[in-house]
């Protein structure tokens, strides 16, 4: 009795173990891969995904491990998508507010960079007037990006960029253009450009004093000091010199400035702002625009293209541009940028002057807010670039052509009034 007992109890927990281990492996096979750790994850697709790809571009399996040596996603990165989850609008963007464009011209931003400028600039004269002579790009232009991107080189690297360019590439929401940064970034390494200890990067994956992504490395990087390597992480020739480099490579116009702040008489719509809208600089001056400070327009300057640009619509200074100011701006898509640019130069070469125009009271709208008045816009059949919230010169002048059809003053600028007519 009381052997059958037994063995009858074992052979229940054998049928029990049996049950469970199957029903253990059903929830597994059942269990998305989204599930299992990130880190296990990430290594997963560095292995199964992306090293493929590298191998197949010629990056070598001790390239490839030293650079993910104990890398692991880096979760607190902004504009993540984990796996299995849908790209949202965080909701900070959605509230974020669009500040005056004043804002970013604080007095002690600029000075910043312009003082700065003028000290290194007497440390660097050699150098400068040397890559000036090569390129075509004024000292001052050089000395201005250095200044903002890195103040100078002072500002610290503190990611690793295969950190940065891995997680981006394994879960942004712009995994594409992270990868191929990603592999740009093995390649460095892989043809001896740079260590991988010296990939230092912004939160974003950009490298050295001058900010290059590392696509941009590979093709704008320089070494004007002589040594055998191009190095923006320490070398002031090399980092100036990329700059340069850069700006020929987006079209520098050598002999030309940025452009002219101007004076904007009221018959002179602002919608006539943008880069596809250009004139003769003399057509402009035709119609009533005058340089600030009653200075004439050079004359080398009448026969050629200029542009209008007014950031702020009729509540900021106005502008009219060179082609090199949207140079300037292919090293960062914004007008406010190419603008800082070109007057930190304007300052650097001739002294602490601010802009003649003062901007207005505008702004202080959530971006959310911007991005459905452009949709209104859109609706009605105005191309306004984008509804991202940002209102880039494309969403300016649309605002502009509505006001004027509608018989209001063209401001070419978001307010809460016209947000809440177009909402």
């Amino acid at each position: 009795m009381s052997g059958r007992t037994e063995g009858g109890a074992t052979e229940r927990r054998l049928c029990g173990l049996a049950i469970f281990l199957a029903a253990l492996v059903a929830l597994l096979l059942a269990t998305p891969a989204s599930a299992a750790p990130i880190d296990d994850q990430f290594r997963a697709w560095l292995q199964n995904d992306l090293w493929p790809e590298a191998k197949a571009k010629g990056i070598s399996e001790k390239t490839f491990d030293t650079a993910f040596d104990g890398v692991k996603p880096n979760l607190k990165l902004p504009d993540l998508v984990l796996p299995g989850k849908k790209a949202t609008t965080p909701q900070k963007q959605h509230q974020a507010e669009f500040g005056s464009p004043g804002a970013y011209f604080a007095e002690k931003t600029v000075r910043a960079v312009t003082s700065g400028g003028r000290t290194r600039e007497a440390a660097n004269a050699r150098t400068l007037a040397a890559i000036e002579k090569r390129y075509g790009v004024p000292g001052e232009v050089l000395l201005a990006i250095w200044g903002r991107e890195t103040g100078f080189g002072a500002a610290k690297m503190p990611y690793d960029a295969f950190e940065v360019l891995g997680t981006k590439a394994f879960m942004s929401t712009r995994k594409a253009f992270f990868r191929t940064e990603l592999l740009a970034a093995l390649e460095i390494v892989e043809r001896g450009l740079a260590p991988v200890g010296a990939m230092k990067s912004s939160w974003a994956g950009a490298l050295g004093q001058p900010q290059f992504m590392p696509t941009s490395f590979l093709k704008h990087a320089v070494d004007f000091d002589g040594d055998g390597r191009a190095d923006i992480w320490n070398s002031v020739p090399d980092t100036l010199a990329s700059i340069a480099n850069y700006l020929v490579h987006y079209g520098w116009v050598k002999g030309r400035g940025w452009g002219f702040e101007v004076t904007m008489p009221e018959t002179v719509s602002c919608s006539l702002e943008g880069p596809d809208q250009g004139k003769k600089i003399s057509d402009w001056a035709a119609m009533g625009i005058k340089r600030v400070g009653g200075k004439a327009f050079p004359a080398s300057e009448l026969k050629k293209e200029g542009f209008l640009l007014m950031p702020a619509g009729r509540s900021g200074p106005a502008f009219i541009a060179t082609p090199n100011f949207y140079v300037l701006k292919g090293y960062n898509t914004s007008d406010l940028y190419a603008l800082f640019i070109g007057h930190g130069a304007d300052r650097i070469a001739h002294g602490d002057s601010n802009f003649s125009g003062s901007w207005g009271a505008v702004g202080g709208l959530h971006r959310s807010d911007i991005a459905a008045l452009q949709r209104a816009l859109e609706a009605k059949g105005y191309d306004v670039g984008s509804a991202d919230g940002l209102p880039g010169f494309k969403t300016r002048r649309s605002i502009g052509k509505w006001q004027a059809k509608n018989g209001r003053a063209a401001t070419c600028f978001p307010d809460a009034d016209l947000v809440s007519t177009l909402k």
